[in-house]
This record gives structure tokens, C-alpha cells and sequence, in this order.
């Protein structure tokens, strides 16, 4: 949610229906705005929120992200890693839609081996 040109400008390079926000990345925003004091900052970041809800499609949760959840799991757990579950549920939402996953914080990403990870800063 933060205003960085160099996201910012990739972003609105994209046709819209060309970028799919996943569910549990909402949630994600969503808690970090709750945990904001409030503030003339988390009014903006909400402003942000609501523009960028307003402009782009969810990826929704389906069977297949489902299918794609459970065995990106059980492939870390035999691995001995370890992923948040919120981020592997975004990592599995971009694997059934055939997608990347657009983050600064490549570390947590990296070990999903099927996964396309870009970073646009």
C-alpha cells in the first residue's frame, strides 16, 4: 500500500483486467489498516485501498486454489520449511490462475519452487 513510483508505474502500465488481487491479500491489508492508530495516514492508505479495490478484479478462491493450497503444504511440510499460511494461500491463488505474485518481500515467496515471484520495485 505504499505510494512507490516504481510499483505504482508498473501497475498502471497493466490493462486491469490483466491484474488479480487475491482474497487473502485483501485480508492482509485489511489487518494492517486495523492495526493503524487512527491517523491521517491510515485514512490515506484506506483511500489507496478502497481505489485499488475499486479498479481490480479478485482471484477467487476455488477448487483449484484449494487443490493448489494443500499441496504447496504437505510439499513444504516434507521439505521441513515453513510459509505463512495467508502467503501461501496467495502463492497457491497465483499458481491456479497461472499468475505471479507481485512483492517486495520475495524471502517469504522464494521457497514455493513452482511459483513466479516478481519484485516491481
Amino acid at each position: 500500500m505504499r505510494a512507490e513510483p516504481g510499483p505504482s508505474s508498473r501497475l498502471l502500465q497493466k490493462h486491469p483486467a490483466d491484474v488479480l488481487l487475491p482474497q487473502p491479500a485483501v485480508a492482509e491489508i485489511r489487518y494492517g489498516l486495523a492495526r493503524l492508530p487512527t491517523s491521517r495516514r491510515k485514512r490515506e492508505l484506506g483511500r489507496r485501498l478502497a481505489t485499488l479495490l475499486a479498479a481490480l478484479a479478485r482471484a477467487e478462491w476455488n477448487d483449484d486454489v484449494s487443490r493448489c493450497f494443500g499441496d504447496l503444504k504437505a510439499e513444504l511440510e516434507h521439505r521441513g520449511e515453513r510459509v505463512d499460511d495467508l502467503d501461501l494461500a496467495i502463492a497457491a491463488h497465483a499458481i491456479a490462475h497461472d499468475a505471479a505474485v507481485v512483492t517486495r518481500n520475495t524471502r517469504h515467496f522464494v521457497r514455493i519452487r513452482s511459483l513466479r515471484v516478481e519484485d516491481w520495485t
